[in-house]
């Protein structure tokens, strides 16, 4: 698990227009807010999404990029940002690697059944990359603002 203080892992993955972000992009320019969340268009996902793109112009004005994450493709992520208006990245971590390095890929329990998934998770990562908040196991309604709330601190 990250904690506040460390450095955030390194990544490149492809967006939903097939185009590689990486983290380098963003070093010295603009804080991260990076969630990861389990399955593009599910109800809680779709929340989270929403949420945060109604409030991206003052995460914005705060120089800093949301950046969603989970398992999907990208193919995935552009039906998804498409049908909901979703206007920030989707990164698809098919392997699951970037999801490994912040330790957000456990084993979850649902209906008596156990199985891995993605963990609810956003970190909020300054423009020095160093992770400021590491919030695990989170709940979708509010989340967005909450975090506006932490990025606002910086």
């Amino acid at each position: 698990m990250l904690e506040p203080g460390d450095q955030a892992p390194e990544f490149a993955l492809p967006n939903a227009d097939l185009e590689v972000t990486q983290s380098s992009d963003f070093r010295g320019v603009k804080n991260l807010v990076i969630y990861f969340y389990p399955k593009d268009d599910t109800p809680g996902c779709t929340l989270e999404a929403i949420e945060f793109t109604d409030l991206l112009d003052e995460f914005n004005d705060l120089d800093t990029e949301v950046i969603g994450v989970s398992k999907d493709t990208c193919l995935s992520h552009g039906d998804f940002r498409d049908k909901h208006g979703i206007s920030f990245h989707l990164l698809a971590d098919i392997e699951g690697v970037m999801c490994e390095e912040y330790g957000v890929w456990r084993e979850k329990e649902a209906h008596g059944e156990k199985r891995m998934g993605i963990l609810r998770s956003t970190f909020v990562i300054d423009k020095n990359g160093t992770v400021c908040h590491a919030l695990y196991d989170i709940k979708p309604k509010g989340h967005a603002l909450q975090v506006l709330d932490l990025v606002k601190g910086l």
